[in-house]
């Protein structure tokens, strides 16, 4: 994770702040929100807000004063930095030990000790699977999508930031959606939530015929432990691979437990033992079948559960 917004001796406490600068402060959680679907983990959309900020106090009180706007200041900005970061995120990414998957996060009161201030909103609009479609875009594509159709942000506004045209922005925001649009599931929550703990139930009670029953033909597991952990480097593909590796998994665990979790607002499952996380899953479904399953094991994704 990286460092705390409000802890660093660059910020101004809240209480410290004249009365017009407040409003400035009171933007953290949109900007982490934001960040977050551009960069996919905590950490990073806190070190990206954390640079934003310091960039506003660094300018004199005669500036801040001029901008009319400082939110949209502020999310131009963060949009800058966001697209510098991605692009050395790719390079990063390459030197990543085994499979790199987003940072899950736990659905509204189940935070682990964040300050409500700086934590990180997020519902059914901001899945696994969409941060994935996210991950596969260029930078420029993807800071339009996020600040235009998550933000309302202008595309006028936009080309500023990825040094485009607006018509240019406007051609990347409608690959985007198509991308997006392509990988959305339209199976009902409830059906979510049925297929979520049918899984559970099959695989902490052994069943291969049961796991089989709700696996797709084709689903794929994909592993994240960041070099930190036990993982599976590769993918594993097909219904019955991804039935026994996960029974090895669980027969080689005493004491693990499995238990329903929200995870980035869609149904998933948190696996522990005493209370102590150790992997947190994602679902991916298809026509009534889970065809994605996505385990984040890197313990320094997993600080935000208990």
């Amino acid at each position: 994770m990286g460092t705390d917004i409000g802890s660093d001796t660059t910020m101004r406490d809240d209480a410290d702040l004249p009365a017009d600068l407040h409003a400035v402060a009171a933007e953290r959680r949109a900007l982490l929100n934001l960040a977050y679907r551009m960069l996919g983990t905590a950490g990073d959309a806190e070190d990206a807000v954390q640079e934003a900020y310091v960039r506003w106090y660094r300018l004199d009180a005669a500036r801040q004063a001029a901008i009319d706007q400082p939110r949209a200041w502020l999310l131009k900005t963060l949009g800058r930095i966001c697209l510098d970061m991605l692009g050395s995120a790719r390079a990063r990414r390459e030197r990543y030990v085994g499979q790199w998957l987003p940072e899950p996060l736990p659905g509204p009161g189940h935070e682990q000790g964040a300050d409500p201030a700086d934590r990180i909103t997020v519902d059914e609009s901001v899945t696994m699977a969409l941060l994935l479609v996210l991950e596969a875009m260029t930078p420029a594509e993807r800071v339009t999508f996020v600040l235009h159709e998550v933000f309302r942000y202008p595309f006028a506004e936009i080309a500023e930031i990825v040094g485009r045209s607006p018509g240019a922005c406007r051609q990347l925001a409608h690959s985007a959606r198509r991308r997006v649009a392509a990988r959305q599931s339209t199976t009902p929550a409830h059906h979510r939530t049925a297929l979520a703990e049918r899984l559970r139930t099959a695989w902490t009670n052994g069943d291969l015929p049961a796991l089989l029953r709700v696996l797709d033909p084709d689903a794929t597991v994909v592993t994240d432990g960041g070099g930190l952990v036990t993982a599976a480097l590769e993918p594993v593909h097909g219904a019955e691979p991804v039935a026994r590796f996960l029974l090895d998994v669980f027969g080689r665990a005493p004491g693990l437990v499995v238990e329903p979790a929200t995870v980035n607002g869609e149904p998933g499952l948190r696996a522990h033992t005493d209370g102590t996380t150790l992997a947190v899953i994602a679902l991916g479904i298809t026509d009534d079948r889970i065809d994605h399953l996505w385990v984040v094991r890197n313990p320094d994704k997993l600080t935000a559960w208990p």
